[in-house]
């Protein structure tokens, strides 16, 4: 039987201000990627989203970005590596806070948006985030993209690494994400975007952008928590996977 986690982006209100639906998400996804908030969230938020996960029973993990709120941390910067390093410690160590007053911790980490676009490819920023995570805890395991700079330098400093495919994002044919503003970047429709994470998870090909076929391997599936039609996408996406006798599980227990 083939075996998948559910990943989602959530807490990523900031105040009054809300995005998507966490409470629902939560009753789908197997993992919870927290925001910390550099790109979103603020106290309150991290504080009730980290009960709400230890009351689910979801995993916890730690949503580290750029220090960028008014752009959602979708820009990036050019951030000194030293800095960065510190500004993801900073990060870990306020979730990780949060957790643990609910009775849980941070049992993994993933970079969000721009930094996570980034460290594909950037030598640097990639190995500040992996010095971070490694001061904190080398034990946690980092979530990125296959192929990536960053999960190659995190291997390489001994940090379990966990390859992540994304339901409702388009692909190149070099197997990276289409950029946001690009054609092609998002894919909305919830029986497409289920059937493409069925295939993933079985070993299939998915269709890229410019019409080939391509193996997305990955042991965790991110729905994302702010697309439109969130919450039936992530139910359609566990329903079809449930059917294909694929087990749904957190990739950390």
């Amino acid at each position: 039987m083939s075996r998948i986690d559910l990943n989602s982006d959530l807490g990523e209100g900031f105040g009054r201000w809300t995005l998507g639906d966490d409470d629902a998400l939560l009753g789908v996804v197997t993992s919870a990627n927290v925001a910390c908030g550099f790109h979103a969230s603020d106290p309150v938020i991290m504080r009730r989203v980290t009960a709400r996960c230890a009351e689910d029973g979801v995993t916890i993990g730690a949503q580290v970005g750029y220090r960028d709120l008014a752009g959602f941390g979708r820009r990036f910067i050019d951030v000194e590596p030293a800095a960065l390093t510190d500004d993801v410690l900073y990060q870990l160590g306020a979730l990780d806070g949060m957790a643990r007053v609910a009775g849980t911790r941070v049992r993994y980490v993933k970079p969000h948006g721009a930094l996570y676009n980034a460290i594909v490819h950037h030598e640097e920023q990639a190995a500040a985030v992996v010095d971070a995570v490694r001061a904190y805890d080398p034990a946690l395991p980092v979530l990125g993209l296959p192929g990536s700079v960053f999960l190659r330098l995190a291997e390489g400093a001994g940090l379990t690494v966990v390859r992540e495919a994304f339901a409702d994002r388009g692909y190149t044919p070099e197997g990276t994400l289409v950029p946001r503003r690009e054609p092609g970047a998002l894919v909305e429709d919830p029986d497409v975007v289920a059937r493409r994470c069925v295939a993933m998870a079985t070993g299939e090909p998915i269709e890229d952008v410019a019409g080939g076929s391509l193996h997305v391997l990955a042991e965790s599936i991110c729905v994302h928590g702010d697309t439109a039609g969130a919450v039936e996408i992530a139910r359609a996406v566990r329903s079809a996977l449930l059917d294909a006798g694929v087990e749904i599980a957190p990739f950390v227990g």
